[in-house]
């Protein structure tokens, strides 16, 4: 066991351990003369501590137990996603989280990102290199794809559903697929995304009016914002123009620590949340959001070198869909932030505050590390 701890890599984990001190730091100052969110500093440090743990544990674990048992997994997830849709309170907008004792809140739509990932790479490693068939490997992914999808639609989760997408598409490109049906796939997301949009155009106060009388408006105002701003209420867009001027006025150096304005005068919602990125563009301006990038780059290139490295194409497409997930996260939440994406709650990977998101991103790291510790050639076969 202690053999496979010593795989663990020491880059990536430098990389976390800097991103502990960044995101502490950050939620200190998103959170600072505001009694409501107190300690969550504190906190922070405490679920970094315990993802450290997790990490270690996940890469004494073969990875290939999970591969084993993923319909069992998966099976496990889908429960979680019905179970808290028909049981969990409302928060924000969505039946998305359990509420614990102590007011912990766990989501299970962010454990199942990674049984997703578990579940692909499971239906892809059949094929062991060969290019993917539509009925016997394409048509399988969709399906198995497609419940979780609408299960955390419904609930609704935007982001997380939109997650779910990029990690099957991010895992099938490097699967073999056939450029033809790569085509194909990309012919019908753009029809698919123009359709919507005519749609939501066109049919736009029936869409609101249904969704007022079901008291589902939340994500509606999330979209409406951003797809026609000029015409959306100051509601709908209050997030994202007060994201872009607070990110904007922190120039290239920034305010200085603790005192970014618009963060003080709370007129960012959820600075230590979802918005955690205008925090460091305010306070620490351009070049500091270079070096947050920059760790970013630094963790997916290692991630990639150990997929590369893999004897094992199954253990490659789990962390090729670790590496998308993070990649996709990183990219919604600052786009939403500066205009990019629409505001979707997506919150920014080992920096943004949330005990259930930081835990399972360890998991993912320790996933990786798993991956790295079992490749031995002799091991392929067992």
């Amino acid at each position: 066991m202690v053999g496979k701890l010593k795989k663990m890599d020491l880059g990536m984990l430098l990389i976390l351990v800097v991103f502990m001190v960044i995101s502490t730091l950050l939620v200190h100052s998103a959170t600072s003369g505001n009694s409501e969110y107190a300690n969550y500093d504190v906190k922070t440090v405490i679920f970094y501590i315990i993802g450290f743990i997790v990490a270690m544990v996940a890469t004494m674990i073969d990875y290939r137990i999970l591969l084993k048992g993923w319909i069992y997994l998966y099976g496990i997830g889908i429960v979680l996603l019905v179970v808290v849709y028909l049981t969990a309170p409302e928060i924000n907008g969505a039946k998305s989280w359990f509420v614990l004792p102590g007011g912990l809140q766990f989501q299970p739509a962010e454990m199942v990102k990674i049984i997703l990932i578990i579940t692909i790479a499971f239906l892809m490693g059949r094929r062991q290199g060969d290019p993917l068939l539509i009925r016997k490997d394409l048509l399988v992914i969709a399906v198995f794809s497609f419940v979780p999808f609408m299960l955390v639609m419904i609930q609704p989760d935007l982001g997380n559903a939109i997650i779910y997408l990029v990690i099957v598409l991010g895992m099938l490109w490097i699967g073999n697929v056939k450029y033809t049906h790569v085509l194909i796939g990309l012919a019908i997301i753009i029809a698919g995304l123009v359709l919507f949009v005519f749609l939501f155009n066109t049919y736009n106060k029936q869409i609101y009016t249904y969704l007022h009388d079901h008291n589902k408006t939340h994500w509606f105002e999330r979209i409406n914002g951003f797809i026609d701003p000029k015409n959306a209420s100051e509601k709908e867009v209050y997030q994202a123009e007060k994201a872009k001027i607070a990110i904007g006025s922190g120039g290239l150096t920034g305010d200085g620590y603790m005192k970014g304005d618009s963060k003080n005068r709370r007129f960012i919602p959820y600075p230590y949340s979802d918005s955690i990125f205008v925090v460091i563009g305010e306070e620490f301006g351009f070049q500091g959001a270079a070096v947050v990038l920059m760790l970013y780059f630094l963790l997916v290139y290692r991630m990639i070198i150990i997929a590369f490295q893999c004897y094992d194409t199954r253990g490659s497409f789990i962390i090729i869909g670790i590496v998308t997930m993070y990649v996709f996260q990183v990219f919604q939440n600052i786009g939403m932030m500066i205009g990019l994406m629409p505001i979707t709650g997506i919150t920014l990977p080992f920096v943004s505050y949330g005990g259930t998101s930081l835990l399972l991103n360890m998991l993912c790291i320790g996933l990786v590390f798993s991956v790295k510790a079992h490749q031995e050639k002799y091991e392929l076969d067992n």
